[in-house]
Order: C-alpha cells, then structure tokens, then sequence
C-alpha cells in the first residue's frame, strides 16, 4: 500500500511570530522554519504502518518555495521513501493546495493519504475536507486512532461529545489530531540517508493547477495585550468592579 503524506513549512511553534509595520502579514524574515506539528504526526503514522507491514512507500509531498526542501529532507530523515516538492513563490490558499495535491494522487494513485488536520500558521482546517471532496474519497478527520484492515481504514476521531469510530473504504483521506502519536527524532545516519533519497521538483504549471489566490489580506494585527489582574477583597467589590467594566448589568 502506498501512503502519501503532505507537508507545510511553517513558521517553528517555539518562535514568538512578529507583525510587519505595515501590517500586511507575519515577519518571517531571518527566523527559523521547520514542519508543521500535525504533518509531523502524519508522517510518523505513516512510518508506524510501513513498520507494521502495512504501508510499501510513503511519499511526502510540499508545496513551496525551494526552501521546502529542507522540510522534505526532514520527512525523509524520519523514515519517508521519496519526496516531491511543487515549488511556488507565491503562497498558496488551502484550495489551491487541494488542487494540486489532487493532481499528485492522480499520478501516484496512493491508497491512503494522511496530512496534519490543520497548518499552525494559518489554522484554516480546509485542505484534507477539500481534498475528500475533489477526489470523492471518503475520509476520517482529526484521527486519534488509525488501523488499516484489509480494504478498509478504522479511524478514531476526536468530536465534542467523546470518540467516533468511522470505517473507511481505501483509498481514503486521514487527518490528524495531536493524540494520535508522538513523532520521533530522525537520527544522525538517517538524515545523511536521506540526502540520497528521491526528491523529485514540479510546478503547479507541469500539473496543469491554477493557483491564482482568491483571497485578499486586508490587515493582520497582533491580539491585544492581557492586561494585569487585580485584587479585590470581597465579593461586593468584585461586583462593582464588574459592572464598571460593564461586564454585568
């Protein structure tokens, strides 16, 4: 069975993300880079089926610019087989990824896709829905759970009320929640392996995808500060301060 899995290059969730003066996005200018924490799982889970016997190849997949090789050749450290990277110098919006992730599961015909539910630097929670969509695979969002038997896929989803188990019909979508899994470290001889591995370049042109954005960023702001607490000594002031502060009538 072969899975693909798609990464994103992110802004690192330990950096403090700065707003340019002008307000017209994030700063990401000399600051560090690495694979979105939901993709990281995915790929980790694909790794875990592969070393159950039930995967044959993994392949990662990134759409970017060339800098998102580096986050390829991390895929291929953990354990990934061969990698394929549709540059972009533009940024593309979640129905363009799902697009062209379309195209690439049209020529490599995978049995399984596994992506992060969700990129911590947009949070749209779009693509995986998308793509189900495009292609008409049936799918199990934020998957805490995964087990392939036979032609079908028993995903554990998280929703409000508890866990819901959905049996999928391969090929399927999988999305995935951070409980599913923890990603492991690639080692030193693996990340000089995967110099060597595959990692083949496209465009959005070679796969016939238009990618022209539909969307428009007005203005991006940082959230306003919290500001301190204050003490109060009993429940009569705490009252009148919240109705100074209007919170109650």
């Amino acid at each position: 069975m072969k899975v693909l899995v798609p990464v994103k290059r992110v802004l690192d969730y330990n950096v403090k993300p700065r707003v340019k003066a002008d307000g017209s996005g994030v700063d990401l200018a000399n600051v560090k880079m690495s694979m979105n924490p939901f993709d990281e799982i995915a790929v980790e889970e694909a790794i875990r089926l592969k070393e159950k016997g039930v995967a044959t190849e993994i392949v990662v997949v990134s759409i970017g610019e060339q800098k998102a090789q580096d986050t390829l050749r991390t895929a291929l450290a953990m354990g990934a087989d061969r990698a394929i990277l549709i540059t972009s110098e533009t940024k593309v919006e979640p129905l363009g990824v799902a697009k062209l992730l379309k195209a690439v599961i049209d020529e490599e015909a995978p049995q399984l896709i596994i992506l992060g539910k969700q990129a911590i630097d947009d949070d749209n929670n779009q693509t995986g829905q998308m793509l189900a969509a495009l292609t008409g695979y049936p799918q199990g969002t934020f998957a805490s759970k995964v087990e392939v038997a036979g032609d079908k896929v028993n995903v554990t989803r998280e929703v409000d009320g508890g866990l819901e188990t959905v049996a999928l019909t391969l090929p399927a979508i999988v999305t995935t929640d951070l409980r599913l899994n923890e990603p492991r470290y690639a080692s030193l001889p693996n990340i000089m392996k995967a110099k060597s591995k595959p990692l083949a370049a496209k465009t959005a042109a070679d796969l016939g995808v238009d990618v022209a954005p539909r969307l428009t960023t007005v203005k991006v702001e940082e959230p306003a500060k919290r500001q301190a607490g204050v003490k109060v000594a009993d429940v009569d002031e705490l009252v009148g301060k919240l109705k100074t502060l209007g919170v109650v009538a």
